[in-house]
């Protein structure tokens, strides 16, 4: 894990990419979430006449035919679109998109998660098995629907002979293949990584799955203010979809050649709760677990992170207890920082939320500007932090922190740090 001077191998963010249901790109993504939009609304890809819930946070106006041949695309499930999308975004910006003869591809490579994977492929071929008979299934059924296949059309398209796999965590798929990624380049296995995730399950299926367990907020009446995370009238979260995507790099292979750095990623921990198929540990034991891991990763006080970018998804078990753990593990300091949720207006991306955050934990290092918590009308007197309700803050941050939850009790935090340059 040293580099030649004997030290700990720096990570540097060098490439970032977002599909959001705020934005197609990365720059109208952060504009939409400093200026506090949400990107809920209606759902148009199906038919909800029959589903309690009918509302979601979707991608809109994607143009596949800007990143893919139709033909390509029509072979890629809707998450391994996103994925691709927010990977040239992604590899664009690092200088990696063509080829450059100072890197060495052998030494790229892929890490993106997703918690489902191709879901409507899945759907769909069901529908053709059951009406049609298993010799209309597609021959391209397989290598649609398997998680890891965003991560394999990625690495296809640029050449990365790298490590390559998926990660699956339920929620906390694309913080874990960040934290995979940064210790593959601690440890010298690469010099780049290409890490995050991508999400697209606004399906039938997943909506009808999700409301019957009481996750999903019902307010169908108002969907633009149904995620109000850490507010006392929160009622579930809003599924979202899109792909957040970072490119990592040696920090002395960043420097070598020239490359615009963004952020270091410093710090990963996790942990399982060991507790509940979808509950949080009480009082967020696993969660105080992961924060603690980080922060020792990353050789940091509490006291020295300004902002978390909390899993804050608005069902009322989840903001308690991730509240709990954080004043567990900050104390006083607690009250001092900022911990506000994005998901309030992209969403719950489900497997992509690690990656989105960790995206928008870069910028708020790099700007100095933390996007609101919006939606906020009734106070919790259980969450009395400072969650930026309804109003952004603009104020420097060194270290943020960026909390990913998953069903089955699996914990991940991350730390970025702004680069000032040494």
């Amino acid at each position: 894990m040293e580099n030649r001077n004997g030290a700990r191998r720096r990570v540097v963010v060098t490439g970032m990419g977002m599909v959001t249901p705020v934005g197609n790109d990365l720059q109208s993504t952060w504009d939409a979430l400093k200026a506090g939009r949400t990107g809920a609304g209606p759902i148009t890809q199906f038919d909800t006449t029959d589903f309690d819930v009918r509302f979601a946070a979707e991608v809109k106006n994607f143009d596949v035919d800007r990143y893919l041949e139709r033909k390509e695309a029509k072979r890629m499930d809707r998450f391994a679109q996103l994925a691709m999308a927010a990977s040239q975004e992604a590899v664009t910006q690092a200088g990696l998109a063509d080829k450059p003869a100072n890197v060495d591809f052998d030494r790229v490579g892929v890490v993106i998660g997703s918690g489902i994977g191709g879901i409507a492929t899945f759907e769909e071929q069901t529908r053709v098995m059951l009406e049609r008979g298993p010799k209309r299934i597609s021959p391209f059924f397989v290598p649609m629907f398997i998680p890891d296949i965003a991560a394999g059309h990625v690495s296809m398209r640029y050449g990365m002979r790298g490590p390559n796999y998926c990660t699956v965590s339920a929620c906390a798929s694309s913080a874990h293949a960040l934290g995979d990624a940064l210790r593959i380049i601690q440890r010298g296995e690469a010099d780049v990584m290409v890490a995050g995730g991508a999400e697209a399950t606004v399906t039938p299926l997943t909506i009808a799955g999700f409301a019957n367990m009481k996750a999903l907020s019902s307010r169908n009446d108002s969907p633009e203010t149904a995620s109000r995370p850490f507010d006392a009238t929160r009622d579930g979260f809003v599924l979202g979809e899109g792909s957040g995507i970072v490119v990592l790099e040696e920090l002395e292979h960043a420097m070598s050649r020239g490359a615009e750095i963004f952020g270091e990623l410093t710090g990963f921990g996790q942990s399982a709760d060991a507790y509940h198929l979808t509950a949080p540990a009480p009082e967020g034991a696993g969660a105080q677990l992961a924060i603690r891991a980080a922060l020792r990763d990353a050789g940091l006080e509490p006291t020295a992170v300004d902002y978390i970018n909390a899993h804050g998804t608005s069902t009322p078990m989840n903001d308690l207890n991730e509240t709990l753990a954080v004043k567990a593990v900050f104390g006083d300091h607690a009250y001092h920082l900022v911990m506000a949720s994005t998901k309030s207006m992209t969403g719950h991306l489900l497997g992509a939320a690690g990656g989105v955050e960790a995206v928008i934990c870069t910028l708020v290092c790099r700007d100095g500007f933390i996007p609101p918590t919006i939606n906020f009308s009734t106070p919790d007197p259980a969450c009395d932090l400072n969650y930026a309700h309804n109003q952004p803050i603009e104020q420097p941050v060194r270290v943020a922190a960026t909390n990913s939850f998953g069903f089955g009790g699996h914990n991940v935090c991350l730390t970025v740090q702004r680069w000032d340059g040494q």
